[in-house]
């Protein structure tokens, strides 16, 4: 493991006192609240298949690092919700004291259990789900609950309901989307408006691989005032060094399950991860870092998410925030790599 200067695992951390001048913090829409420019996703790497040395350590070198939001969601591990309970963990042994400098957030709307009350977006099934997550993390309240993805066969004012009773009751204090499209976005926002209860923030996937954001839901969320955070910001690993000399055996494409396939990894694909890889070169900087810095170069980007292996590749991948801003001619070139 790598060195840190904390001792989690001994149960004593002293959080670092220069945490706040290392990060960039930005506006969530026309919120009051700031988020930092890199959040910290537990989608992998704090499960029950992990090792609580690793993964506690990550999570406190980024908090020692500036990095004050931390996101989850009910179904994170595996198993479903042990994500949660380690992260509960953490906040019992080491960040207790520091709850009221973070974000935390969960979502509710994929598969938790069994019965036809364990997913989706009925008023059953979120206010449910936000009571278990809170037990499993042992906090009174999380900053942000989402509504995890539309449900086609609820009405959204059922599921916005939800949401916005979630807020009044103190079980969260501002209410998110995640993975709805431009008109079911504009749908959510007007209803959680009425409600009083406006909605903070819109969790999409957002890459350079992944554009489907700038198709109007980016004009959207700017003119109603609501943050954006980019999840899977290095395209589940492809916009990194990883697949530069082809597919490792060990990689996240190289097992039979999961969300990235060897099928994407195609040979127009890999020539594009090498043209972006040797123009992040010429920048100094890692195919890791360029994709996030080209995320962060949009002002509606209120902050990218990011999961961590390791405390040397949170360290990394942080390096984009010392990013130099792009040239004209930088980022026609990027552009000419991502169209070829």
């Amino acid at each position: 493991m790598e060195k840190t200067n904390h001792t989690a695992a001994e149960g004593r951390y002293e959080a670092a006192s220069d945490r706040y001048s290392k990060m960039e913090y930005r506006r969530c829409g026309r919120s009051g609240i700031r988020l930092p420019a890199v959040s910290l996703g537990l989608w992998h790497n704090f499960g029950s298949i992990d090792r609580y040395e690793n993964y506690s350590a990550i999570a406190l070198e980024a908090f020692d690092a500036g990095i004050t939001h931390f996101d989850l969601a009910n179904n994170y591990g595996p198993v479903p919700g042990s994500a949660e309970t380690n992260f509960g963990r953490i906040m019992r042994e080491s960040l207790h004291s520091h709850r009221d400098e973070m974000i935390v957030s969960t979502k509710a709307g994929y598969l938790m259990w069994d019965g036809p009350y364990g997913e989706w977006g009925s008023r059953k099934y979120l206010m449910a789900s936000l009571d278990q997550s809170l037990r499993r993390m042992g906090l009174e309240y999380v900053d942000i609950f989402y509504s995890h993805r539309p449900d086609p066969e609820t009405p959204l004012e059922e599921t916005m309901g939800a949401l916005s009773d979630a807020v009044r009751q103190g079980k969260a204090l501002y209410a998110g989307i995640s993975n709805y499209n431009d008109e079911q976005t504009r749908e959510a926002l007007e209803i959680l408006r009425r409600n009083g209860t406006p909605c903070l923030i819109h969790q999409e996937k957002y890459s350079m691989f992944v554009r489907e954001a700038e198709k109007g839901l980016l004009d959207t969320l700017e003119r109603e005032g609501v943050g954006l955070i980019a999840f899977s910001p290095l395209a589940q690993g492809m916009l990194t060094d990883r697949y530069l000399r082809g597919i490792p055996e060990d990689s996240r494409a190289a097992k039979p399950s999961g969300f990235l396939q060897t099928s994407e990894l195609t040979p127009k694909r890999l020539a594009q991860i090498a043209a972006l890889h040797t123009i992040a070169v010429e920048r100094g900087q890692t195919l890791a870092e360029m994709a996030l810095a080209w995320l962060l170069k949009d002002p509606c980007v209120t902050s990218v998410l990011i999961g961590a292996s390791s405390v040397y590749q949170l360290r990394d991948n942080l390096k984009a925030l010392h990013s130099a801003d792009f040239t004209t001619e930088e980022l026609a070139r990027i552009e000419a790599v991502l169209h070829s």
